[in-house]
């Protein structure tokens, strides 16, 4: 139906033209109020010279009014474009009013007696709108849980500020909206799906902040567009206790994190801390270490033939990254804890102010929770005290055996010179005592604690990995072939001052566990995206070391393609990590890839046949059916896709990525294909950018990016085996497109596609 004949045309147009007048007039007097600030900014904190500090704390005020100003802009120039996208209609039991409640990414309040225009999406009401239907209906907000009647739900297509469809609904989403969606390209999916939140998505997003949660979800079905929405929904509603910079993201890669950073601006969040878990632990080393490629150990093991070795690789770095690891280094940590207090009492002279044992059991009993650094500041207090409740006592004992020496000298020694000779020499020696003491009460327990030497984490980590305490317990766990390997390659490393991946961890945990965290990381919720690749151990650390930090943790067993280090079972983060107490919740629906791409991947994926394996169902959206085309040389791939690169140029696909297996593939294509004028960026995952809609790419770096095409160059037997890494990189390539899929084979198709009809 045309939307000039919806019955309520006239009156939604002439709520739009109100709402885009208003969001007008408070656009321009945001921009006046600005000038004023600007103004007041530019004239600076006056004279250096004046011990008044109102004109600097005036000018911080001003900034800081200034900055949230700027926000504001930003957000009503977002909302002249699309300042809604739903209505809920809406009367409370008990209550004669309907409430005609419009729904969009900011709330927008009348100024005179603040009835809102628009409610944020993130409100509690809002979710009428997710997951809500026509009749009785409730929703939870801080009172408890409000009663009543949903009387119409209705979804708006405003573009540029002109409204283009009205579709009236009762169900949470309608599929000619959700099919709208879909269809378009890669640019707009991530920052429109605000509108289009399905009910097991949204109850992501609203779950509790403070119940670690885990989400399985399979490829495209929104978990990165989740994740950041649930960023969103938590600093809107819980913004009296936190402020943006005390979330952060976790992304697997920086050119992931400048493909997601647009994102969060749209939602009307900033300030979020975006960073790699090796950015993050630079940052609590508090130093940074030169780091191997955080893929070298895949690209290795990628192109390893000899299967002895590759196995031996597998197993060590499996054990490197372990609960059995982190149990080890916690017996070695325990070791260096009950040895760290010298054999020594506290003591002035002869006087013993604090026995060892005592001293002991305060190192580790009395404050056993806290790193090593940290007790020994607590323990100086305690010697401190003590030593100035003693000051007195030994003063006054001091001046008593002083004054029985003067007695006995007055008694004993006749002579009038040599008796004050003795006198003065008696009193000098009582002051100097007197001086010693005073002394020790100011630097005695600093010189007692320097004593003890806290190593850094670096050289507490190498003494732990070439000690025989090590290599006995490794040895219960792994063969000696992958001992060796583990110690051989740390040993090469250490001589180039090199670190790799799998070392951050357990570098982190030790650096918690003895010298603490700076005071400058003030995190209180994580989201870790592709957390799959994550181990457990890296878990471990991070639920440890930000002990007061609630979790969210998205990732696709499917696409643990760091499978020699990455979780194999939710179930063990569960219980390794959360003591049983996190909420675990699934994403079945994909959203990105046709039935037909889904289906080819599916397929793919299940040759893995294992239990935690999850195929995904597509939304019912149709495509072009996938087919495998066979060729003789990579010349061949590139003359076909430059063909149809030529046959796309007025279509609606934007993107497209040609997903290689290696580097190295990427590299010979790439090549090709600027010998033939064609400007695709080539993908290394050392870039810290994403702004090209051409690229060449490594399936591995491709995983969490979605293009409107991909074309994989070569899925013949001979690059991709029938095997576990093989499978996944294969399947993280086939479910990266949103329309169109091509593939290629250089000779005779792999195992896994088989199945698939070739022309």
């Amino acid at each position: 139906m045309p939307i000039e004949k919806h019955p309520d045309f006239q009156e939604e147009l002439k709520y739009l033209d109100f709402i885009l007048s208003f969001l007008k007039i408070h656009h321009k007097r945001l921009l006046a109020t600005k000038a004023i600030l600007t103004k007041e900014l530019s004239k600076g904190i006056g004279d250096p010279k004046d011990d008044s500090s109102d004109p600097y704390i005036s000018m911080l005020i001003n900034t800081q009014l200034s900055d949230t100003l700027e926000e504001k802009l930003e957000k009503i120039e977002h909302a002249h474009k699309k300042p809604y996208f739903a209505r809920v209609d809406f009367t409370e039991d008990g209550s004669k009013n309907r409430e005609k409640l419009y729904i969009g990414k900011m709330c927008v309040l009348d100024d005179k007696n603040f009835k809102p225009y628009i409610i944020d999406w993130r409100a509690p009401i809002a979710n009428l709108y997710y997951e809500g239907r026509l009749g009785k209906a409730h929703y939870v907000c801080p009172d408890g849980k409000i009663y009543g009647e949903i009387h119409l739900k209705r979804q708006y297509t405003i573009e540029e500020g002109k409204l283009r469809n009205i579709l009236d609904i009762d169900i949470t989403t309608n599929d000619e909206f959700l099919q709208a969606f879909l269809s378009a390209n890669a640019d707009n999916r991530l920052k429109d799906i605000v509108s289009t939140i399905q009910v097991e998505q949204n109850r992501i997003i609203r779950a509790d902040m403070w119940k670690p949660l885990i989400v399985q979800g399979v490829a495209g079905s929104g978990k990165t567009t989740i994740a950041l929405h649930r960023i969103a929904y938590l600093i809107y509603n819980y913004d009296k206790d936190f402020v943006p910079e005390n979330y952060m993201i976790i992304a697997p890669n920086k050119l992931f994190l400048n493909y997601i950073s647009e994102v969060l601006p749209e939602l009307g969040v900033n300030r979020v801390k975006q960073t790699t878990f090796e950015e993050f632990a630079f940052e609590v080393l508090e130093r940074k270490i030169k780091l191997k490629d955080v893929n070298n150990t895949l690209s290795l093991l990628v192109n390893l033939k000899d299967e002895k070795q590759k196995n031996i690789i597998v197993e060590a770095l499996k054990f490197k990254t372990s609960k059995e690891f982190w149990d080890i280094l916690d017996k070695y940590l325990k070791q260096v804890e009950y040895n760290l207090i010298p054999d020594e009492s506290f003591k002035i002279g002869k006087i013993e102010l604090f026995s060892h044992n005592e001293i002991n059991e305060l190192f580790l009993k009395n404050y056993s929770d806290l790193p090593f650094a940290k007790r020994l500041n607590e323990i100086k207090k305690h010697l401190q005290n003590r030593a100035k409740l003693k000051k007195d006592e030994l003063i006054e004992k001091l001046n008593k055996i002083c004054d029985v020496e003067i007695s006995k000298i007055k008694n004993s020694i006749l002579d009038l010179k040599e008796r004050q000779a003795k006198i003065t020499e008696t009193y000098n020696k009582r002051d100097e005592l007197i001086g010693k003491v005073n002394d020790f009460v100011k630097s005695g327990a600093s010189n007692y604690i320097k004593h003890i030497k806290i190593k850094t984490a670096f050289e507490y980590y190498d003494e732990f990995l070439l000690s025989d305490m090590f290599k006995e317990n490794a040895l219960n766990y792994i063969s000696n072939d992958a001992y060796e390997y583990l110690i051989s390659t740390y040993i090469e490393n250490k001589k180039s001052d090199l670190f790799e991946y799998e070392d951050l961890a357990p570098l982190l945990y030790i650096k918690y566990k003895t010298l603490g965290l700076s005071e400058k990381i003030k995190v209180k919720h994580i989201v870790i995206d592709e957390a799959q690749d994550f181990s457990v151990l890296q878990l471990h650390v991070l639920k440890n070391i930000i002990k007061d930090s609630s979790f969210t943790i998205l990732g696709d067993l499917n696409q643990g393609i760091h499978y020699y280090r990455g979780v194999r079972n939710w179930n063990d983060i569960k219980e390794l990590v959360f003591n049983n107490t996190a909420n675990y919740l699934t994403l079945e629906q994909t959203y990105r890839t046709s039935i037909e791409i889904m289906d080819v991947a599916n397929k793919v994926i299940s040759y893995l046949k294992e239990s935690e394996i999850q195929l995904a169902k597509p939304v019912i959206r149709h495509g072009d059916k996938v087919q495998i085309k066979k060729v003789n040389s990579y010349k061949d791939v590139v003359e076909n896709i430059a063909s149809d690169l030529e046959a796309l140029k007025n279509s609606n696909i934007k993107s497209i990525a040609i997903i290689g297996k290696t580097l190295e593939e990427c590299k010979e294509i790439h090549k090709m294909l600027k010998i033939k004028g064609y400007k695709f960026s080539l993908i290394t995952g050392n870039e810290k950018d994403y702004s090209s809609k051409l690229v060449v790419v490594p399936s591995y770096l491709s995983k969490g990016l979605e293009f409107d095409a991909v074309y994989i160059p070569n899925a013949s037997s001979s690059l991709y085996q029938n095997n576990e890494l093989d499978i996944k990189l294969l399947y993280v390539a086939l479910t990266r497109p949103l329309h169109k899929l091509c593939i290629y084979s250089i000779g005779e198709v792999c195992d896994m596609l088989k199945f698939v009809s070739c022309n």
